[in-house]
């Protein structure tokens, strides 16, 4: 199996768990005389078996991304490090130049009367919007690098 199925099929039962215990806990009450809609110890004993399945395969697709590497110092496990990383740059650069331009009216920014002081920064705005950019293009082509990783990669045992 492919790590990109194994992610996929540990993404459909993390699914399927939510949607169990969704289903458990509003089985495991019911009104006297009528019966539960479904047994929620049934799908209690189902939730279980799932949860055992996403622990099998976390173990192995974290097994193989700590063993894969694509750049001679980069595994995956690294890769998706920095992946976050670059995700957490460029959203704070991203709302640092909102703030920074004025567009984050909903914060109460802004001047009601002219004669009130007018808010200034000393941030340049076209700077940061430049820096979220090549963030957000640098987060894409990383990306774009570890979905083919995925697709190229056996899981391990």
């Amino acid at each position: 199996m492919k790590l990109a199925e194994a992610l996929s099929r540990r993404s459909d039962a993390q699914k399927r768990l939510e949607q169990l215990r969704a289903r458990a806990t509003g089985s495991a009450r019911y009104q006297e005389g009528t019966p539960p809609p479904e047994d929620p110890a049934e799908l209690h004993t189902e939730a279980l078996a799932v949860i055992d399945e996403i622990e099998q395969l976390v173990r192995r697709i974290n097994r193989t991304n700590a063993a894969t590497k694509l750049a001679p110092n980069l595994t995956i496990t690294d890769a998706l490090a920095q992946r976050d990383a670059l995700s957490a740059k460029r959203a704070l650069t991203a709302t640092l130049a909102d703030a920074a331009s004025g567009q984050r009216r909903e914060l109460g920014w802004g001047r009601q009367l002219r004669s009130e002081l007018r808010d200034v920064t000393d941030l340049s705005v076209p700077q940061l919007r430049r820096e979220a950019d090549q963030q957000a293009r640098a987060h894409r082509e990383l990306d774009s690098t570890l979905q083919e990783a995925n697709w190229a990669t056996e899981l391990m045992d």
